[in-house]
């Protein structure tokens, strides 16, 4: 992967530029405004030269614009030649700034849209795509890598195409000028292309590495914030500085080996354009000896010479300089490249409001082949079913019900809701039939009413605070300083674990899904809590198919159903929980 052409991936950046045709036009075109102010430029300096310190006529192809009555006197020359030089200067200012506002404008909407499209893809990508990439690497291709296409475009593309157009200009007028000067000039063009074909490959390969660098970088800042007090409760803190550390001296290596190689590339194509200047100005000087030539004519061609190497390194420099957005652009690509793991069939359909019942049939799954987490689980249970969970760590319990939210798909088997496979459903709309609590429930930093209403984001004040009510949260939310409107900090750290247990409770309540799913709720919690929290449950359970994982057999009396998983196989279904549980319990008592 990763093998991309420059040409494969300008293709693949035409889609995302439709929409803004129009603008890259104009910008093109404003762009080639500039080549002819570029060529007009030297041109007062010729005239003053040769027709007013002179005696040699105007040139013939500017002679017929200039009024008569202007060419009466030298001072009428000098003045309309000194204006002229002013005018195309301030003409080129002028086109500067109109194309750097709209360059600015367009290069911000695509990289927008883009970012845009990027994040939309990373959300649909599968659990197992985070869980092997990392949030720090996809953090960076969204925000730094996809950043790269207003350069490419914009910065780059555009100026390409202007300097190869100013480029053939530059070349029609030297030829006409003087061929032999022309020749030698443009003697240094195939070196230039030659050397940014040479470089081009080898920046991508080394941009490519040392953006992997700094994502590795932004990888320990990531985990350590994540994990701030347990790294304090070790006192690592010098130990994750001096990892964070280790990479970015890599990265200052990687970009400093990187420096050095492309400023051989500005060596050496220095080196070309000052030889071939002093070859045109040695061969122009004797052509003036000879009379072949004015000074006026030169000092024109010196001038053309130095605007025709411009373009010309322009664009050999936007050959290899594009080559670390290019890298950019394909590490983007690649994770766009990649393949939804749970897709919506094209013809999926619709569920609004499900009853409740749930089958699965020889379902088994494995996040790879050679290591298989659920074998051959099958069972049923009608709408309202209370079904327990239970079994050692690592048995497979909480893979169990990420296969019925659909985070990922069964490698064999099927499940069904209501008779119909997971797989048969619109997406979002099978995920809206459930309502999740965890063991460590996920707030986000905001309000604690924005945190409950995240299930159902247009539930009303009333709504909201009646679903508290009903996750025994109310209380304790209008102790707060700002009630409801109490900003809970990243993670919800800015209440306690039980606070945060009810909000999610509460979250719950208020999204009203038919399907309840809660994951070890009451394990972190004291018992005086945890007596607040089943009371809250029992009537969260209510007239909804329940599947709860717990490692507490006394939660699990009043259920309807048990399962039992030893490393990923069922090895026991009862009915009889109450009884289960009092052996169990007497058991472990025993033992």
């Amino acid at each position: 992967m990763g093998n991309y052409s420059d040409l494969n991936l300008l293709k693949r950046l035409i889609p995302q530029i439709r929409a803004y045709w129009i603008h890259i036009l104009g910008l093109f075109l404003l762009s080639l405004f500039s080549v002819p102010l570029a060529l007009l430029q030297p041109l007062p300096l010729k005239i003053a030269v040769d027709s007013i310190i002179g005696s040699e006529p105007l040139p013939k192809f500017i002679a017929p614009l200039i009024p008569d009555w202007m060419t009466q006197t030298p001072q009428l020359m000098l003045i309309f030649t000194v204006s002229s030089g002013v005018a195309i200067a301030l003409l080129q200012g002028i086109q500067s700034i109109m194309s750097n506002g709209l360059q600015v404008y367009t290069g911000e909407k695509l990289v927008l849209d883009f970012r845009s499209r990027v994040f939309h893809h990373l959300q649909r990508l599968s659990l197992s795509y985070h869980d092997s990439q990392g949030t720090a690497d996809s953090l960076y291709r969204v925000q730094s890598d996809a950043n790269a296409i207003q350069y490419v475009l914009t910065s780059g593309l555009i100026p390409f195409v202007t300097a190869s157009v100013q480029l053939l200009g530059m070349i029609y007028i030297i030829l006409r000028l003087d061929w032999q000067l022309a020749a030698i000039a443009l003697a240094v063009s195939p070196i230039f292309m030659a050397l940014a074909q040479l470089y081009r490959r080898s920046l991508r390969r080394k941009w490519k590495d040392l953006y992997k660098i700094k994502s590795a970088a932004m990888s320990v800042v990531q985990e350590v914030l994540a994990n701030i007090r347990v790294v304090k409760a070790f006192g690592a803190e010098p130990r994750e500085h001096q990892r964070f550390m280790g990479h970015l001296t890599q990265a200052l290596k990687a970009h400093f080996q990187l420096s050095l190689f492309e400023g051989s590339l500005n060596l050496l194509m220095g080196l070309t354009t000052a030889t071939s200047k002093a070859t045109v100005l040695f061969v122009g000087i004797q052509a003036i000896q000879s009379g072949k030539l004015t000074l006026g004519d030169l000092l024109l061609i010196i001038g053309y010479l130095s605007q025709l190497y411009n373009p010309l390194r322009v664009v050999s420099n936007k050959l290899t300089g594009i080559q670390s957005h290019l890298a950019s652009i394909e590490r983007v690509f690649l994770m766009l490249d990649e393949s939804v793991d749970v897709p919506e069939k094209p013809n999926a359909q619709s569920i609004s409001c499900a009853q409740g019942a749930v089958a699965f049939r020889h379902v088994c799954f494995g996040y790879d082949q050679q290591r298989q987490i659920l074998q051959n689980i099958s069972f049923e249970i009608s709408p309202g079913t209370r079904l327990g969970i239970v079994g050692h760590t690592g048995a497979g319990k909480t893979t169990l019900l990420n296969l019925l939210t659909r985070f990922y798909d069964p490698t064999e088997g099927s499940i069904l809701i209501d008779g119909v496979d997971l797989r048969d459903y619109k997406l979002a709309e099978l995920r809206h039939q459930f309502a999740i609590v965890l063991q460590e429930p996920v707030l986000f930093s905001t309000t604690i009413a924005e945190n409950i209403a995240y299930g159902n984001p247009k539930a009303t004040e009333e709504e909201i605070i009646a679903a508290a009510k009903a996750a025994n949260a109310h209380d304790f939310i209008l102790n707060l300083p700002k009630g409801y409107q109490t900003q809970v900090g990243e993670r919800g750290m800015q209440v306690s674990g039980g606070e945060r247990q009810r909000i999610g409770l509460a979250r719950a309540f208020l999204k009203d899904a038919p399907i309840l799913i809660l994951d070890e709720p009451t394990s972190s919690v004291d018992l005086k809590t945890e007596t607040i929290i089943l009371e809250a449950m029992e009537r969260l359970m209510h007239n909804r198919t329940t599947f709860t994982i717990a490692h507490r057999l006394s939660t699990l009396e009043s259920y309807d159903l048990l399962l039992v998983l030893e490393q990923g196989k069922i090895t026991q279904t009862t009915s009889e929980v109450t009884e289960f549980v009092k052996e169990a319990i007497t058991s472990n008592s025993t033992s």
